[in-house]
């Protein structure tokens, strides 16, 4: 016996079988995202990021930051 059956996709979208198709909301919001994106990569994002790597990088290791920090302070303080 052969049954030949023929499979429909069983998936839905939101769009509830109408054409898929964005909303003024939908747009809006996307355009509030991108401000934020855009606004986000301003001139001081560079330096952001910097400062972020930075925290990263002492907060790890932050006993060692002090004590290098110390001995910079000591040994700056008997040369000048």
């Amino acid at each position: 016996m052969s049954n030949n059956i023929i499979l429909k996709s069983r998936w839905s979208t939101a769009s509830f079988g109408n054409t898929a198709e964005t909303s003024p909301m939908e747009l809006s919001a996307l355009g509030a995202h991108l401000e934020l994106c855009r606004r986000a990569h301003g001139p001081l994002f560079f330096l952001q990021c910097a400062a972020q790597t930075m925290h990263g990088f002492v907060v790890g290791r932050f006993v060692t930051t002090v004590v290098v920090v110390a001995l910079l302070i000591g040994v700056l303080s008997m040369v000048f």
